[in-house]
């Protein structure tokens, strides 16, 4: 990334931290939010900024989520770190049965739990195909199907149903060249669910939606980020994209908050690529026109 590029991501970030509360009294579950680099855990510190009431932060392990749910705390607001298999319909349940029975409501959910691979198609198996797909395609469906059902539920704090679940997708599920076939094939489904189940919760007041991510440097994405600066060629990530840079997880984080948050209440069923425009052109040589 030139310098130039890297001056810009400064900007942008000191941008980002300029955020007005504007969750008041909400109540939001982030899975996947254990990663120290991750969308997950800089989407609870975006969610945080806008002042929600709670926020339920999880991963398949407590690792990094307690030192997480004190610094939220220390934002003011209440944060509660929970091991969650965001794959299984009793660990979803649970954490949204906790919330619900703690502060009468859900607002928030937030789908973050994902795995990747790059491997080619004659290296994947039955076995890692269904793994894929029951990591990142089943846990965002248990997320719309019990949050959305807990986002319905009306009572003394909360006068009208209505939540926002976000899922997080890819690039690489709307069309070739950002993944592995298996991966790919998983982000896609993401992609269907959110289209299929906004109208499924019709009338409610219940949005849902899908992020994707392009090249975002992240600790799933740390071996590439890794690799390409022990060759010398880390200034040619995200050249391909016209913002010609790679982007940071600060900047899925606060598309993730908005989607949250009040001010999005008319976006729903959408796929949104956050990707510098990687996916708004067919593939051309870099430097010429189109």
């Amino acid at each position: 990334m030139t310098a130039k590029a890297t001056d810009r991501v400064s900007q942008i970030m000191s941008h980002l931290a300029q955020v007005t509360p504007s969750l008041q009294d909400k109540v939001c579950i982030v899975t996947g939010a254990g990663s120290i680099h991750g969308i997950g855990r800089a989407s609870v510190f975006a969610l945080a900024k806008r002042g929600p009431k709670a926020i339920y932060v999880s991963d398949l392990t407590l690792d990094n989520l307690q030192e997480l749910a004190k610094d939220i705390e220390g934002m003011g607001v209440a944060c509660y770190a929970r091991a969650v298999d965001a794959a299984s319909p009793s660990a979803v349940t649970g954490i949204i049965d906790e919330a619900m029975k703690t502060f009468g409501r859900l607002d928030v959910f937030f789908a973050n739990a994902g795995v990747a691979s790059g491997d080619r198609i004659q290296d994947e198996t039955a076995e890692s195909f269904m793994r894929m797909m029951r990591i990142n395609a089943l846990s965002c469906f248990l997320a719309i199907k019990h949050a959305g059902e807990a986002m319905g539920v009306t009572g003394p704090g909360k006068a009208y149903s209505g939540g926002s679940i976000i899922c997080t997708a890819s690039v690489a599920g709307i069309r070739s060249g950002a993944g592995s076939p298996e991966y790919s094939a998983s982000k896609a489904a993401v992609i269907n669910l959110c289209q299929t189940s906004a109208y499924q919760y019709a009338g409610k007041d219940i949005r849902v939606n899908a992020i994707c991510p392009g090249l975002i440097e992240t600790g799933m994405t740390k071996s590439t980020f890794d690799y390409a600066r022990e060759r010398g060629s880390a200034h040619k990530i995200g050249q391909l994209n016209p913002t010609k840079r790679y982007g940071v997880s600060s900047e899925i984080a606060h598309m993730v908050a908005f989607l949250a948050s009040d001010e999005a209440t008319y976006i729903n069923g959408q796929a949104i690529a956050i990707d510098g425009g990687l996916s708004a052109s067919h593939p051309v040589v870099p430097g010429k026109s189109h």
